[in-house]
């Protein structure tokens, strides 16, 4: 059994136009809300075993920020691949995952975030910025996963709902 936490970049920051779309910060309702998903992981001991995120500015932020505050003690690992990547883009980086890591966390970007979630629970979920699936998935091996793998959606939760 695999579980995949699924989170989607938190709020970013539109302030400086001169920035490219890559290069973006978090706003300040992002500095916020990051950090809170990340406590969250923590109280229900869901610290992953390995975070991978988009290497965009505001993905990286943010899975710092839930790394910082979930008790996870390793190095995120960044990837351009993830930047505004396709379902099967996801999956292509996740088949790559040792199969010691049971929990793993991915970072990204909609629309992907969202038709990721929707492939492999059957369910479509709006993911709104910093909003954090959890996804069971009935694998032995990561290489195994495909957008035919059927997971159970365990619970979504969105970073306004835990003020």
């Amino acid at each position: 059994m695999k579980q995949l936490l699924v989170l989607r970049h938190a709020k970013s920051s539109w302030k400086d136009d001169s920035l490219a779309d890559f290069d973006r910060p978090l706003n300040k309702r992002g500095k916020m809300d990051a950090p809170r998903m990340g406590e969250l992981l923590d109280k229900l001991n869901l610290t992953p075993d390995l975070i991978i995120t988009s290497a965009a500015k505001r993905a990286r932020l943010t899975a710092q920020a839930v790394a910082d505050r979930s008790g996870f003690d390793a190095e995120v690992s960044a990837t351009r691949a993830l930047y505004m990547a396709s379902s099967d883009d996801y999956v292509a980086v996740l088949n790559e995952v040792p199969d010691s890591n049971r929990l793993v966390m991915v970072v990204g970007h909609n629309p992907g975030i969202e038709d990721l979630v929707q492939y492999l629970t059957g369910r479509w979920e709006r993911m709104p910025t910093a909003a954090l699936a959890h996804i069971e998935l009935d694998l032995g091996s990561w290489q195994s996963l495909d957008l035919d793998t059927a997971g159970i959606l365990v619970n979504i939760w969105y970073p306004k709902e835990l003020l």
